[in-house]
């Protein structure tokens, strides 16, 4: 009852969110919403209807489900539709293909930065984070199945959900800083939750995760053999509900008993808390270092290879960006993502994240020629331009915290 008047509120409220109600004919409530306007990308993200639930398809498998401008745009508008629609009971994400999610299309916003059309690579992160907002908000279960490839701004789209469904398939990381970019899509959100400093590790080193290991760290919170997955979605389409206890029956029903490995990342835990508890990247290192002398630990020597791989700048950025989400609310996390991602675009300080993907995603030659090309060539200035307020002609990121927020506390979903 509290959710469905917090719907309703948001619906009255609509002309205020920037949606007015000369729109609300567009807004079809049947399985395959119409939106003439965007043919284009309707083959990119495709929809299931079921009686009571809606499932967004990420269908572009020849990029790994990477997400460009008109996918984001189309699974916003999606999403808004789907909550205001009283006949819908939830929400469900999958992708197609070995992939749920590879991130953003870094390749794309490359071309868009080489061609000086920032504007629309502005437009991409705008309307990307305040999916992200939705879906940290959104008043009705969510269920995203992240099997397969779920890096980056794959995370962002499916983590903040109520329900978060991994397999055996399943590997996430989070590597921008190996590209010139920070963790981004409320990663700094939530990276700086997980247990002691495994956040740090993962957005220094891009490390990669199994969908065992996110259940263990509670990155998702149940796990499915990727055979069992066609049970699972028809287990959810049968159901005819909006109460978050039925869905999450219904996901137990058909979860599997999971085993950490023990050579998994996390039996380092005490040795990651030691080495990456630390103010600055000089120091993380530094850690390592000794830690490598003093164990004769090859994984240390690993570890420090990828850091010293990664922008030295990018590091330091991305270090700062943790270290302040761990205090701030998913809106403040999205924010700040928001200016260092315009500032990383820029090239006002550097052009990293150019130099990052044409190193390893266009030539592929894996050889990025970092400026800075060491930590002790950035300077305190140059880290605070990434976070500094934006000038007064950029607009920051706007998100509807005012309408959305009030409404969160009058239901039961999870407490961010």
């Amino acid at each position: 009852m509290q959710r469905a008047k917090a719907i309703e509120a948001l619906r009255r409220c609509a002309v205020q969110r920037g949606r007015s109600s000369s729109l609300s004919h567009h807004r079809a409530f049947s399985a395959q919403p119409s939106y003439a306007q965007y043919d284009d990308v309707q083959d990119l993200v495709t929809v299931e209807g079921r009686a009571k639930s809606r499932a967004a398809i990420l269908n572009r498998p020849s990029a790994l489900n990477a997400l460009n401008s008109s996918m984001a745009a189309r699974l916003k508008r999606l999403y808004e539709s789907w909550e205001d629609n009283p006949d819908i009971g939830f929400v469900l994400m999958k992708g197609s293909g070995r992939a749920f999610c590879a991130g953003a299309d870094a390749v794309s916003l490359y071309q868009l930065v080489n061609e000086g059309n920032l504007d629309e690579c502005k437009k991409f992160f705008e309307t990307l984070y305040k999916f992200v907002y939705i879906q940290g908000t959104y008043l009705k279960p969510h269920v995203a199945i992240m099997d397969g490839i779920t890096m980056g701004t794959g995370a962002g789209i499916s983590i903040p959900g109520m329900f978060r469904v991994v397999t055996d398939k399943t590997i996430f990381s989070n590597p921008e800083a190996q590209i010139g970019f920070h963790p981004d899509a409320g990663a700094s959100f939530y990276l700086s939750r997980l247990p002691g400093y495994l956040g740090e590790y993962l957005a220094l080193t891009g490390d990669k995760l199994n969908g065992v290991e996110m259940i263990a760290c509670r990155l998702a919170t149940h796990y499915a053999l990727n055979a069992r997955l066609a049970m699972v979605e028809e287990r959810l389409g049968n159901l005819v509900t909006d109460e978050p206890s039925v869905i999450e029956t219904a996901l137990a029903q058909y979860g599997d008993l999971v085993y950490l490995d023990r050579r998994s990342i996390l039996s380092k835990l005490d040795i990651i808390d030691r080495c990456f508890s630390h103010d600055t990247i000089e120091e993380i290192t530094d850690a390592l270092e000794k830690e490598a002398a003093d164990s004769y630990d090859e994984w240390c020597k690993t570890v420090l290879k990828k850091i010293k791989e990664a922008s030295p700048l990018s590091l330091i950025v991305s270090l700062r960006s943790i270290r302040e989400g761990r205090f701030q609310s998913l809106d403040q996390c999205l924010a700040r993502e928001y200016r260092i991602s315009l500032a990383a675009i820029s090239n006002r300080v550097s052009s990293d994240f150019s130099e990052g993907v044409r190193a390893r995603l266009v030539d592929k030659d894996f050889a990025p020629k970092w400026n800075p090309p060491s930590f002790k060539d950035v300077s305190k200035d140059m880290v605070d331009c990434y976070f500094s307020p934006l000038p007064e002609v950029e607009p920051e990121l706007k998100l509807p915290t005012a309408l959305r927020e009030p409404f969160m506390q009058e239901t039961d979903s999870p407490k961010k």
